[in-house]
């Protein structure tokens, strides 16, 4: 029997995907798992028994990822699984952006009571007048998931897309339109668009990549979107080139004093993953993830443990060793099973970084002593009876 938390409401069609194998907890210490969404686990204490930690959304900054990799315990998200959600909104900030609806919307509710309003719209309607995204220029840095998609839509409405991202996904490329011209200098990007659009994962590399120096390469009168995290813009000096007009408009999805009620800024109160539909992809993608760890061993979707999937396990014991990544390891272990005359039917072994994970199936399930032998080996992380 397994037990999990929410630190968050999970939507309902996801945990109807947990078994009768399977029971919530309000009790975070028993957890085996904790399914998450934006709630800070930073400063929380993790319990002992906890095993792995699903987060139903794509975003991880508010997980203590490298603590939990230390303590043998593997974080998920769920890529891709609000991706068309992302998508749709923000074709729409291209199109609020393009076009000054928000601010004709705005008039119309200022002038409710006048009985002219008619005629007086017909007057000032000019004055909310844009221009069309057919023939224009996009640039979109990141094609995961969410870029790929919006660069796909954005061909569809008549769009040059140039697409930015040295790291693409094999995935990704193959679901990419032959027609976006994939450059491999961001600065084309700047230099070229009309509109810019990042979805690339905050990191240090990646923190405020769109800062004075990029906005000065940029076209005068260019259209930033960003939807992905607030940090990778430095927003003062988009601020700024909004004055100095290099930079028409900003919409982003992320409400803060430096941005919010500013001329030239759309800010949308976080948006843009919250569907119905989304919020249902994440939960039923995160149990699914769960599940497959907590039965099996097998970890797919992680963001500090290496992918590792050995299916379903038909032998009569499958254990799973969290480990650092120092040469010799698999040796000591299979040594340590062929000592006790327990024979290896199949063995995989992946690595992260500094961190590695090794499942092995074998014919004999193992004693507490060779488990606890196990344990001891310098470099072991945590050791797991899957089965």
């Amino acid at each position: 029997m397994f037990k999990y938390h929410c630190l968050n409401p999970i939507a309902q069609v996801g945990l109807e995907g947990f078994t009768e194998d399977y029971v919530k907890t309000d009790n975070i210490e028993e957890a085996d798992g904790i399914l998450v969404r934006s709630a800070n686990m930073h400063d929380m204490p993790l319990p002992a028994n906890l095993l792995a930690v699903a987060r139903a959304g794509a975003g991880v900054n508010n997980i203590p990822l490298d603590k939990c990799a230390g303590k043998g315990i593997v974080v998920f998200n769920t890529p891709g699984a609000n991706a068309n959600g992302v998508k749709e909104i923000v074709i729409a900030a291209m199109l609020l952006a393009s076009r000054d609806i928000v601010g004709g919307i705005n008039w119309v509710e200022e002038n409710k009571d006048n009985p002219d309003i008619t005629k007086a719209a017909e007057k000032v309607k000019k004055n909310f007048a844009g221009t069309e995204i057919q023939d224009k220029k996009l640039g979109i840095i990141g094609l995961g998931a969410i870029g790929v998609k919006v660069a796909n839509v954005a061909k569809h409405m008549g769009m040059e897309v140039y697409g930015y991202d040295p790291y693409v996904s094999v995935d990704a490329a193959w679901n990419l339109s032959r027609d976006v011209k994939h450059v491999i200098n961001v600065d084309e990007i700047y230099e070229n668009c009309d509109v810019i659009t990042i979805h690339v994962p905050l990191l240090d590399s990646t923190r405020e990549m769109i800062n004075e120096d990029a906005i000065s390469k940029m076209k005068d009168g260019v259209i930033l979107l960003n939807f992905a995290r607030d940090l990778l813009v430095d927003e003062e000096a988009v601020l700024a080139g909004i004055e100095k007009g290099r930079v028409r408009k900003y919409v982003s999805d992320f409400p803060n004093t430096t941005t919010a009620g500013k001329p030239g800024c759309i800010v949308i109160p976080h948006l843009g993953a919250s569907t119905e539909e989304s919020e249902d992809n994440c939960a039923v993608m995160a149990v699914k993830e769960l599940k497959n760890f907590l039965e099996n061993g097998n970890i797919n979707n992680s963001v500090n443990y290496p992918n590792c999937d050995m299916g379903i396990c038909d032998q009569a014991g499958r254990i799973a060793i969290f480990h650092l990544n120092v040469a010799n390891m698999i040796t000591k272990f299979t040594a340590l099973f062929g000592d006790n005359g327990i024979n290896i039917s199949d063995m995989t072994n992946k690595s992260k970084g500094d961190i590695a994970y090794t499942m092995l199936d074998v014919e004999e399930r193992p004693s507490e002593e060779i488990i606890d032998t196990l344990r001891s080996i310098p470099g072991v992380i945590r050791v797991r009876v899957v089965k």
